[in-house]
């Protein structure tokens, strides 16, 4: 069975929170005037303090981590695009069906390899968002920061798509660790399935791996 892995599997404990950093925008009014990369500063604080709070979050349980992603991630993450992105030209022939479960057992994948990193959030970690290099109306950014706290910063950039169906009014669909782009990384990957095996093979793969993390 072939093993997707993604360059930044080591650093997940970073990227979870920087999921999170941008799920909790739930809890905060938006606002209107607000750049994206202020907006990511200002909640880093209070999001940071609910995983130091949460033993469950910490300890990596699934079942919170699942609700936590149905209940403030999904919104902030345009699992969509980044799936697409991922299969490239081959997504294009797929049936709608083909579609959706694609979106399903990528989300499942990404999602599973965050299961554990909670546990390795310490606190003394800070995020610092870095000044944003944009021009007024971007409806696309990179945000670039950095996690503090551990031996060396941890620098990650990600990209952001204007939309106005979220609170924060950003949604996220890529991104960076260690200068390798997180769709991209995939997309060779599920290339070479899917030459191999066509897209429901990609899908099968996908699946059984999924199921296969669910039984460790």
């Amino acid at each position: 069975m072939r093993h997707f892995s993604a360059p930044w599997s080591k650093l997940a404990p970073t990227l979870m929170m920087l999921c999170l950093l941008a799920g909790a925008a739930l809890s905060w009014p938006a606002r209107a005037e607000e750049a994206p990369d202020a907006f990511m500063q200002r909640l880093s604080s209070d999001v940071l303090d609910t995983i130091r709070k949460d033993p469950a979050l910490k300890a990596g349980d699934l079942q919170k981590i699942a609700a936590l992603v149905d209940n403030r991630l999904v919104e902030h993450i345009n699992f969509k695009r980044m799936t697409a992105s991922a299969i490239g030209p081959a997504w294009r022939q797929a049936t709608p069906e083909q579609q959706k479960r694609l979106i399903e057992e990528f989300k499942t994948l990404l999602m599973r390899s965050y299961s554990g990193a909670l546990s390795q959030v310490k606190d003394n970690y800070t995020i610092v968002v870095k000044p944003m290099r944009a021009q007024a109306g971007d409806n696309e950014v990179v945000i670039r920061s950095e996690v503090r706290g551990g031996t060396d910063p941890i620098a990650i950039d990600y990209r952001l798509e204007k939309t106005a169906d979220t609170a924060s009014g950003w949604r996220i669909y890529n991104f960076n660790l260690l200068g390798v782009w997180l769709v991209d990384n995939y997309r060779t990957q599920f290339a070479q399935e899917i030459n191999a095996k066509g897209l429901d093979g990609l899908i099968a793969t996908l699946s059984e791996r999924n199921k296969a993390n669910n039984r460790k």
